[in-house]
């Protein structure tokens, strides 16, 4: 398998009047990849600029950020030329790997406005090298810039950075120096949510579980769903009872406490988010925490319920 390091760069309205901007905020302009084989050594290369179809104007922070001019991309070729030669040159089997989520997304919503091929009909896999390098290096939470790892690392700065080949460069290094172990904690790219109950993801990781529904028309509907609010062990699969109910102390995120008789008080969490399809999805995870933590998510939930209680009065007032 090969490691497909990928950034890009792009371009969006200057006024942001057009309709068009709804629907494709960000226009992509350039397109940068490394190619690392199994063993994470470089074996190719891509960079090609795209000239632009949609906003024929380069905004002013764009423009300063990455040193391109309306001129060169004139010279650049039309998107669905440069992706069909840069898919070709991906090959088969390979993993994407991005600094950060948001390429893969953009990538796909210029997609689907020329009307292409997806890259898939549903989640896949990737590797987010940014949330990886907190994980190796750091608390696992932070999310650090790109030119910040490098430093750490100590990676020399043989090229300027801000440009979709450097950035892919760059991102190739900090992948390189990783453990194997580190890996392990891929991503999903949900652009394309699950179709039904049985493509839904379902995945454990060394210190938790994750789950990622199909979509609902609503919150209302998501946090109904029998599958989405089960609290189960992940590990021995067993019901568990709850020992803390859903509650939410922002009707964005909700939080349950469970217990195992044999793996002890598993937290779970779910996150309600917005889809590209005008609907909404359940990001869910579950993860064995100590009782010190409970405690913690008990206070956190009886200040929820303080602030019920003194809203609701207030309205009375």
């Amino acid at each position: 398998m090969n490691y497909i390091i990928l950034d890009l760069e792009w371009n969006q309205s200057s006024t942001g009047k057009e309709e068009v901007s709804k629907i494709l905020p960000f226009e992509i302009i350039e397109i940068g990849a490394i190619k690392l084989n199994s063993r994470r050594e470089k074996t190719d290369e891509f960079s090609e600029l795209i000239k632009p179809q949609v906003y024929h104007e380069m905004h002013r922070i764009t423009g300063k950020l990455i040193h391109l001019q309306m001129d060169q991309l004139e010279q650049g070729g039309s998107f669905p030329k440069v992706v069909e030669r840069f898919r070709e040159w991906c090959g088969e089997d390979y993993i994407f790997c991005t600094w950060g989520p948001l390429d893969l997304m953009e990538l796909q919503r210029n997609i689907r406005y020329y009307g292409l091929e997806p890259l898939a009909d549903g989640p896949f896999k990737f590797l987010d090298v940014q949330k990886l390098f907190s994980i190796a290096y750091e608390d696992r939470k932070s999310r650090r810039t790109l030119e910040y790892a490098i430093d750490f690392l100590e990676i020399e700065k043989d090229i300027p950075f801000h440009r979709a080949f450097s950035d892919a460069y760059y991102t190739a290094k900090v992948l390189a120096c990783m453990e194997e172990q580190v890996l392990s904690n891929y991503s999903f790219d949900v652009f394309h949510l699950p179709k039904d109950r049985q493509s839904e993801i379902h995945v454990i990781f060394n210190d938790y579980a994750k789950y990622i529904s199909r979509g609902f028309t609503d919150k209302t509907q998501a946090i109904a769903d029998k599958t989405v609010i089960s609290t189960k062990c992940y590990l021995c699969h067993k019901g568990l009872r709850k020992k803390i109910r859903w509650f939410t102390p922002n009707g964005k995120h909700y939080y349950s406490v469970s217990y195992c008789d044999k793996h002890g008080f598993m937290k779970s969490k779910i996150r309600i988010r917005k889809s590209e399809e005008d609907t909404v999805y359940v990001v869910r995870t579950d993860k064995f925490i100590t009782e010190e933590q409970v405690a913690e998510i008990r206070n956190k939930q009886e200040k929820s319920r303080q602030q019920r209680k003194e809203k609701r009065a207030s309205k009375k007032h």
